[in-house]
């Protein structure tokens, strides 16, 4: 098969979708108490750790100084701008109010930022090949489910519908098809942006976890099942990137 343009475009697109499926666990899980809500904190933050050293470790290899530089890159973006929003008065996203629409959009920003690397990354790997770009961008693909699931953690409990949480889960992974392409056409051209942004999009998920998700989490529940949520969540997001990886 020849790899064209509208070829990665689809492909990507499709693993954009993908990342949908994560809302689908909260399909049979209506009720939400306060409790539900820190260990949902929790769970997500444990992803996000793992998927923040996942992406810091991709990056290692284009190079050290690049990666460190965009995480720190990262945590002053991300840091900024949760003080301009939370200095913005009463913020409204979707049916969330203030602290809640906060966290949504954060995660929301957060994750869309990743996904920016992901785009250039399958544009870059169907540069190298077929065979490489189907395998990252079906890893990448499957990567985005529990990505989604981070997302729908934030976002259900605190009051938004499923369908509304799965289709901003998939928003968040847009620019996987909208920058594959560019990045396919011009490879070498977007190969050095890799590990800066890479390193930029670890640092701000390690940033939103232990400035606001953990700490949140802490006060509705004992510290504890915080730790054990956010271990068990993470292990198994290790392990699944080992699985992939594998």
């Amino acid at each position: 098969m020849t790899i064209t343009p509208t070829t990665v475009f689809v492909i990507a697109l499709l693993t954009a979708a993908a990342t949908g499926l994560g809302a689908l666990p909260f399909l049979f899980f209506r009720r939400m108490t306060r409790t539900w809500l820190a260990l949902s904190n929790s769970i997500a933050a444990g992803l996000m750790i793992a998927a923040s050293f996942g992406v810091i470790y991709e990056g290692l290899s284009a190079g050290l100084l690049q990666v460190v530089s965009g995480a720190l890159l990262g945590v002053l973006f991300i840091a900024l701008s949760t003080r301009r929003l939370k200095g913005s008065g009463a913020l409204t996203f979707g049916t969330l109010r203030g602290v809640d629409a906060l966290k949504g959009l954060m995660i929301i920003g957060v994750m869309t930022v990743h996904s920016i690397t992901e785009g250039v990354g399958v544009g870059v790997s169907f540069g190298g090949g077929q065979a490489l770009g189907v395998f990252i961008t079906t890893a990448i693909a499957v990567h985005n489910i529990p990505e989604g699931l981070a997302i729908s953690l934030v976002l259900v409990p605190r009051g938004e519908p499923v369908w509304r949480a799965a289709a901003w889960s998939v928003f968040s992974s847009l620019p996987q098809p909208l920058l594959a392409v560019p990045a396919f056409l011009f490879v070498e051209a977007s190969q050095p942006f890799l590990p800066v942004g890479l390193g930029f999009a670890g640092g701000a998920m390690i940033w939103m976890v232990f400035a606001e998700l953990i700490p949140e989490a802490l006060e509705d529940t004992s510290s504890a099942a915080v730790a054990t949520a956010v271990t068990a969540s993470l292990m198994a997001m290790v392990g699944f990137q080992w699985f992939l990886r594998g």
